[in-house]
């Protein structure tokens, strides 16, 4: 992203700050996820993805499916990246293969894309997470059973929604060592969440991965737009603020020197992935 287009941005952002009354908390949010990029990379066709798009609400099991090529050779782990809101199917690819270009040089690793309806007005993708939570936890289950090397989740905006509930499924069921680790980046969900007690507490504290939230301060899609639509703070904001006590394996990382916006988390050479790579290690 060049400079006058972070300007520009920095300039609505400004006046939507002004305004809010007139546009409303969630087409604010809805203007200004889709204003940004993570580097215009592309996705190869052989981009392995994980998919439940037109899924969820067809009576066939399991609900998703598979693309791309699942030949990792003698990876020892693999990483899932699961995107934000509204993010369609294409660019859903190239947020996971924009992920394994940042993280080469700290990890050999394949970069999974999980594919879920985010594209849709922001109610409902905030529903659709959830509901994604039973499906990713059964493919979480099932590779675990059938391919076993370790899954490292990328969850970014949004995607910490879907995290969160799958964590809730896999600890219910009882799957605790379905994921090596989770990384929270820049995540949209309420910083009170993730403490013990609140909503994912409980699971963070069960499973077996360690949980880590890398926030930025510079994130202003979260802390104003964010802020306005849920009439709370998000935890990749700030991280959890004192809201209470943390559970065990659960730590947020403060990457403000690194990220400058909302969509620079994983951003090759601007992001923070290089820095999630060492704590996973």
């Amino acid at each position: 992203m060049d400079s006058q287009n972070g300007v520009t941005r920095r300039r609505l952002l400004i006046a939507l700050g002004s305004g809010l009354g007139l546009l409303g908390g969630g087409a604010a949010y809805v203007y200004f996820s889709l204003q940004g990029d993570s580097g215009g990379y592309s996705a190869p066709d052989a981009q392995p993805v994980v998919t439940t798009r037109g899924l969820l609400d067809t009576a066939d099991e399991p609900a998703f499916k598979t693309g791309g090529t699942w030949s990792f050779g003698d990876a020892s782990a693999v990483f899932l990246f699961v995107h934000g809101f509204s993010t369609d199917a294409e660019t859903a690819r190239d947020n996971a293969y924009t992920a394994q270009v940042a993280l080469d040089g700290t990890w050999s690793a394949p970069v999974v894309a999980h594919s879920w309806d985010s594209d849709v007005d922001w109610e409902q993708a905030k529903a659709n997470a959830e509901a994604n939570s039973r499906p990713l936890a059964q493919w979480l289950v099932e590779w675990a059973e059938t391919d076993g090397r370790p899954v490292h989740l990328l969850a970014h905006s949004l995607g910490a929604r879907v995290t969160g509930e799958t964590l809730r499924v896999l600890a219910g069921q009882g799957a605790t060592d379905a994921l090596a680790s989770v990384s929270l980046l820049g995540g949209a969900i309420p910083y009170n969440s993730v403490v013990q007690g609140g909503r994912y507490g409980d699971a963070i504290g069960t499973v077996d991965a360690p949980v880590s939230n890398f926030y930025s301060q510079n994130d202003k899609v979260l802390s104003w737009i964010y802020r306005a639509s849920d009439q709370t703070h998000a935890v990749g904001h700030a991280g959890t603020r004192d809201a209470g006590t943390l559970p065990d394996g659960y730590q947020d990382v403060n990457i403000s020197d690194l990220v400058a916006d909302h969509y620079s988390y994983f951003e090759p050479g601007e992001g923070c992935l290089a820095r999630v790579g060492a704590e996973i290690e």
